[in-house]
């Protein structure tokens, strides 16, 4: 007997098998994009200095008390003036808007103490207790961090950042082990409350990570400097990031990752980042097919990508499957933008990735691949969860520079299947596509370096 998740399955592949075009695909956009509605918030302001915060001083504590106060009172504004306020975890709870105002600077501490007590999280697709998140919400509704004020995460080469172990030194921290010591206990089934890290390993936290939450919104702020991943709603729904500047180059400094989310919007962005610009993801091996949530229905819109990993990235953490991806209208260029479109996982990940959309995507240069889908990331074969990708469409995108038009390599015994590209002009592109173990390209009116097809 099939199980749930299997018959969920078995039900998108007949969607797509029924020939899910890219014109009905796109209709299911507008359907999705009605049922995304940011929240709205009582027309109550609760000003953190009145709570205690002093520019230029700690004001963990009074941003704390002000969050209280606001939503003992039904909830509201959490006001952040003009000013630079320093600052630990900050948890939000439901119907609050933290408003970071013109002029106005939350600046996090870099001390791991100031994250702790450790809290219910995902790192880097696997569940544990771990440092909170600079700004965190577990099993919330109805709230935001908006404003156009500044977050800062404070890291840098000498704080958080080093934990990645990028150029290891005796006795210096280093995230390798605990990573490691992560990925054996979720293979093992260990509970999530006994994984657990924070001090002594060296897992950075995220920056903004509304856990099990719904009705959420980012909008207007600018993030900068983050120990590891910017905004990264997990299991949430319906989920707004608008107009949001992203600026950070540490080690994984994903700008935007969804993770078995349902219902995200993306729009109006701009994402200068160490790592992709947009990753969105489903849960990594074992632990990923425990918790057995699709990442679904995300719509990326208007924005600007500059440097990064990938301006779209799906995976690599994607066995809990991701489908319904619409990305439009927007701008990616940069040598250090390495991929438009890249969907990146393995035989150990799993997972099944179809239905995404890409359209109308201006790129002046990348140094990799336009599109690329890539099934030999990190582990590669020899793990016993072939990994399924079906039903690409791509349409209205140009490149002046690129090194690869297409780089497609999927498995003898999974291939990539139907995937399409029309009315796309790729130019300067330096060398002959990589396609290996592709069923159903087709290419409608491409032309490369001048040529028509492939």
């Amino acid at each position: 007997m099939m199980t749930r998740r299997e018959l969920l399955g078995a039900a998108a592949a007949a969607g797509v098998m029924r020939g899910a075009s890219a014109e009905s695909g796109w209709s299911q956009a507008a359907a999705i994009l009605k049922r995304i509605q940011p929240p709205v918030f009582a027309q109550r302001d609760f000003d953190i200095v009145k709570y205690g915060a002093r520019a230029g001083a700690d004001s963990t504590e009074a941003i704390r008390k002000a969050i209280a106060a606001c939503s003992a009172a039904g909830g509201g504004r959490v006001v952040v003036p003009a000013g630079e306020f320093l600052t630990g975890a900050i948890h939000l709870k439901s119907n609050v808007n933290l408003h970071v105002s013109e002029g106005a600077t939350l600046r996090f501490s870099t001390d791991p103490k100031q994250y702790v007590p450790v809290v219910f999280t995902r790192w880097e697709g696997l569940e544990c207790m771990n440092y909170s998140p600079l700004i965190y919400a577990f099993e919330q509704t109805n709230i935001a961090v908006t404003g156009t004020g500044t977050l800062d995460g404070g890291a840098d080469e000498e704080h958080w950042w080093p934990w990645k172990g990028r150029r290891p030194v005796a006795g210096a921290p280093n995230q390798a082990r605990a990573r490691d010591a992560l990925g054996q206990m979720a293979e093992k089934d260990v509970p999530v409350k006994d994984r657990v890290f924070g001090e002594g390993g060296y897992l950075r936290p995220m920056f903004i990570q509304p856990y099990r939450s719904k009705n959420v919104l980012i909008e207007g702020v600018t993030i900068k400097r983050s120990p590891m991943w910017e905004v990264n709603p997990v299991l949430s729904r319906n989920v707004t990031v608008r107009d949001v500047k992203i600026s950070t180059h540490g080690p994984n400094n994903d700008g935007c990752d969804p993770e078995s989310s349902t219902d995200v919007l993306i729009e109006n962005c701009v994402f200068d980042t160490g790592d992709d610009c947009i990753a969105i993801k489903s849960g990594r091996n074992r632990d990923g097919r425990r918790v057995g949530v699709a990442c679904e229905n995300i719509i990326v819109r208007g924005c600007t990508m500059k440097d990064g990993h990938g301006g779209v990235t799906i995976g690599s953490e994607v066995s809990g499957d991701v489908r319904n991806v619409f990305v439009e209208d927007c701008r990616m260029d940069s040598p250090q933008l390495e991929r438009a479109l890249r969907i990146k996982t393995n035989s150990y990940r799993g997972g099944t990735v179809e239905n995404v959309y890409f359209r109308k995507v201006t790129v002046g240069q990348v140094s990799d691949s336009i599109v690329a889908v890539d099934f030999t990331y990190e582990e590669g074969g020899g793990g016993p969860f072939r990994p399924v990708v079906r039903n690409i469409s791509v349409e209205d995108v140009t490149c002046r520079k690129s090194k690869y038009a297409v780089y497609l390599r999927g498995y003898p015994s999974s291939p990539i299947r139907d995937v399409r590209l029309a009315r796309c002009t790729f130019d300067s592109v330096a060398r002959t596509n990589v396609v290996e173990n592709v069923e159903g390209l087709k290419l409608d009116s491409v032309a490369v370096n001048g040529r028509p097809g492939a």
